[in-house]
């Protein structure tokens, strides 16, 4: 496996796994085990916070719309706002986290999440709330990423990391499952409904929070400023592309997709030239070259299987993300739900298809938190055990297997038949590459960036959103099923003779079934592709987890490491 793990030459004289808690001056003090599993809990906190704020939300949208009688558009940016701004961001602050303390960024993205969830349970009109949940995904952007670097740090190479890691991955499929359930309960029986879980988020996030450090490291606003703008256009097109008022021939949409791909390539060149300026001894540093926000070299490490397991990252999630969205909550306006009963697309979205009560449509999530909790405790004790490539090939073929479930399904058949087996199979898939995922991450990443690598992999991911903007994997995935829906419908409706309207509401069912089936198989080859990937470039990769039993030691600097402690 060391030999798999080998660093650049440039690199060669860091070992952060034998050196992360040495440092000169400072004497580490032995940890206790509660001590480590209040860093676990509070760091998993963070994730579980995260994905409520998603699923709570969603659950909540019938009731939202009705109360506060916004629009369809409206109602898909109240999801969709929070995960562009948290995905957008997650490289900015996971490198702030790196400089400035990874405790002072959870601390501030805490803060930031209390503060506009509590203001968002009392938003009056769809704009403000929209709003304020671009300024609540702030809060995620910086305790995520912060997380993972605290993870990383605060336990070095032994079973206690893949159980932290195991445990950190859980917490996606516990905050989403915990955020429906008490979401979808406090909207249907609480006097406040829809705002009860924005009060229920807020509370969590206090319950969250660790000290802070400083740092005095220079940043790199240029590459945060290209990488962020770049970002959110291009994920803004992906998500409007299919409902901007040509498709994707509207000249906005065409303008804003060619600026946002310039950004994000200006932004790599910058990056380069940084990492170039930074690692020649004879060049002079100002303020204008600071260390980059992500060295390009990151991608390299582990002789590129860090690129590879990103890539494969990208394309499950895509998948299993896509997968998310054909078979959950897809609210229309009020005005049609009733007129649009009869023409539905049979996506088994079980509040408007199947008109299904908020309590009603949690109940059939459950096996989400049930299985992701299993999931997870299945990977903290075998990740030691078996080579990262078992965790990469099942767990994309698994995903793939619940997309051919629904791909192939019988309309009238009950929920046990396809619906059930298919909840239960994504979650192992999504998990297990998460979870893997992030813990190969930890070991490959030099101790100052590990942040930045967690935000990349969270970036290529987002453990949760049901919307088409969400981040890239998810943004992705969704424009391409999106875009192979709507033709699989208009191509099915003009053989028998009908042509399709803006709204889609005249299509023929038969035609729609058709294009969502066509959707899944979609959704499928995300994750078939990955397997594919998974299985020709890890299969030498090895073990990524490690079995043995170490003493961790308490140092607030290892957690708060920066490029000049010494380490890099």
């Amino acid at each position: 496996m060391s030999g798999e793990l080998t660093r650049p030459p440039a690199h060669q004289d860091l070992n952060p796994e034998k050196d992360e808690h040495h440092d000169s001056g400072v004497q580490p003090v032995q940890r206790s085990l509660w001590r480590s599993t209040f860093i676990i809990i509070t760091c998993t906190a963070a994730m579980v916070v995260n994905t409520a704020s998603t699923s709570s939300v969603s659950i909540s949208l019938p009731t939202i719309e009705k109360d506060l009688n916004v629009t369809e558009v409206q109602l898909q940016w109240l999801v969709s706002a929070y995960s562009l701004s948290s995905g957008c961001l997650l490289l900015f602050f996971g490198r702030l986290a790196d400089i400035y303390g990874r405790k002072k960024a959870f601390m501030m993205g805490t803060i930031c999440q209390v503060a506009f969830s509590l203001a968002s349970g009392f938003a009056q009109s769809g704009i403000a709330l929209i709003t304020l949940r671009a300024f609540q995904g702030f809060g995620a952007a910086a305790t995520i990423p912060s997380a993972l670097g605290i993870l990383a740090h605060a336990f070095p190479p032994s079973k206690m990391r893949s159980i932290a890691f195991a445990t950190f991955s859980a917490g996606a499929p516990v905050g989403g499952a915990f955020g429906m359930i008490i979401g979808g309960v406090l909207t249907q029986i609480s006097s406040t409904h829809w705002r009860s879980p924005f009060y229920l988020v807020a509370v969590m996030s206090a319950l969250t929070g660790i000290s802070d450090v400083t740092s005095t490291e220079a940043v790199d606003w240029i590459g945060a400023s290209l990488v962020t703008v770049g970002l959110v256009l291009i994920v803004f097109v992906l998500g409007q592309g299919e409902v901007a008022s040509q498709g994707w021939k509207t000249p906005y949409i065409i303008v804003l997709l060619i600026v946002g791909i310039i950004m994000v390539v200006l932004f790599l060149l910058w990056e380069r030239y940084l990492e170039q300026v930074i690692d020649d001894p004879s060049s002079t540093t100002s303020a204008w070259t600071p260390p980059p926000l992500m060295r390009l070299s990151l991608w390299t490490r582990a002789k590129g299987r860090m690129a590879v397991i990103l890539v494969i990252a990208f394309l499950n999630w895509s998948g299993f993300m896509s997968w998310s969205f054909w078979v959950q909550v897809r609210p229309c306006s009020t005005a049609r739900r009733n007129e649009d009963a009869d023409y539905a697309p049979f996506k088994l979205y079980y509040q408007n298809y199947l008109l299904l009560s908020p309590v009603h449509t949690m109940l059939r999530f459950i096996p989400l938190f049930v299985v992701g909790c299993l999931c997870n405790v299945f990977v903290a004790m075998f990740v030691g055990k078996l080579p990262l490539v078992i965790f990469a090939v099942s767990g994309t073929l698994l995903t793939a297997s619940a997309a051919i479930l629904f791909a192939l399904i019988d309309p009238t058949a009950t929920y046990w038949a396809f619906g059930f087996p298919a909840t239960v199979v994504v979650v192992f898939g999504a998990d297990f590459v998460y979870s893997s995922g992030t813990i190969f991450i930890a070991k490959v990443a030099l101790p100052h960036e590990r942040s930045v690598a967690g935000a990349l992999f969270q970036t290529m991911t987002q453990a949760s959103g049901v919307k088409p903007t969400d981040t890239l994997g998810i943004a992705v995935g969704l424009a391409v099923s999106t875009l192979v829906f709507n033709i699989v419908v208009k191509n099915e409706s003009a053989d028998v003779g009908v042509t399709v309207n803006s709204a889609g509401t005249n299509a023929p069912r038969s035609a729609q079934l058709k294009g969502y089936r066509s959707a899944q198989w979609t959704c499928a080859s995300f994750a078939l592709m990955a397997a594919l990937l998974a299985a020709l470039s890890l299969h030498g990769v090895g073990i990524v987890g490690d079995k043995k039993i170490v003493k961790h030691v308490d140092s607030n600097h290892t957690i708060a490491m920066g490029p000049e402690s010494g380490d890099g």
